[in-house]
């Protein structure tokens, strides 16, 4: 006879995964065993990526050797707005049930999504000048990803200038929702206004507009990028759970732990 208490239970099991996922103890191990694997990940696709897009990649018929940055640009692009997802909706978790982790999570991601924002911007102006003869338009892509850079800049702004770190993350995360708006005009912007940016290359739904063998690096590098995304994320909430649980016990057990494995090896 089947145990009718089985199905009341698998619920509760999974809400225990997750609740003790969402544990900064359980998040600290976890990032610290996986940062590591995700970074040397990371090198080697880049490696892989890079000599296939700078080097065996064929020459483009009509901008030469220039369309190259885009193995940078894209993959940045890319990451500047999924890094904001990410931010924003670890923000709304702090934000909503209260979960400090998510507000970690969100803190952490807001530099990373900056330098992705500058470089896109920046190896797009590069790019733009041999295209469109000037280094910056006011295209419609190009301004919302501006915007996009300061809503990076408006939420570092809110954490850094309000003294009580519960309250600036409360204020921030509003603004990481609220900015989310943004993400939509970017991606459809050459859809919607008459724009010179180019459209979607690669996640067309009918066959990519470009060739298989751009096409593979490009891939690799969006695949390395992300690797890199998550190695730098795990790294950087390991340091904002440091900082944010200082005067809990199982961090001065940590220090007390480092601190002895120091003395050890002195």
């Amino acid at each position: 006879m089947q145990n009718p208490d089985i199905h009341a239970r698998s619920p509760n099991k999974s809400w225990l995964w997750l609740h003790r996922f969402g544990s900064p103890v359980y998040f600290y191990g976890f990032a610290q065993r996986w940062a590591t694997r995700c970074g040397v990940t990371a090198l080697l696709l880049f490696v892989i990526g890079l000599y296939y897009g700078l080097i065996v990649a064929p020459v483009d018929y009509q901008m030469g050797d220039s369309y190259r940055i885009i193995f940078i640009h894209a993959p940045s692009a890319w990451m500047s707005m999924f890094t904001y997802v990410v931010m924003a909706v670890a923000a709304a978790t702090g934000l909503i049930w209260g979960i400090k982790l998510g507000h970690a999570v969100a803190r952490a991601c807001a530099p990373l999504g900056a330098v992705f924002t500058f470089c896109a911007l920046v190896t797009g102006a590069i790019w733009g000048k041999p295209t469109w003869g000037a280094y910056w338009i006011w295209d419609a892509r190009l301004t919302s990803e501006l915007v996009l850079l300061f809503l990076y800049f408006g939420y570092m702004a809110l954490i850094s200038a309000i003294e009580d770190k519960r309250t600036a993350s409360r204020a921030a995360a509003l603004l990481a929702v609220v900015g989310l708006v943004n993400i939509p005009i970017i991606h459809y912007s050459v859809e919607w206004w008459n724009t010179l940016h180019q459209g979607s290359t690669v996640t067309r739904l009918a066959r990519p507009a470009m060739d298989i063998e751009m096409l593979i690096p490009l891939l690799i590098m969006f695949a390395a990028i992300n690797f890199y995304f998550i190695a730098s994320l795990f790294n950087r909430v390991r340091c904002e759970l440091l900082d944010q649980e200082r005067q809990t016990q199982w961090v001065k057990n940590l220090v007390h732990k480092h601190q002895m494995n120091g003395q050890a090896h002195g």
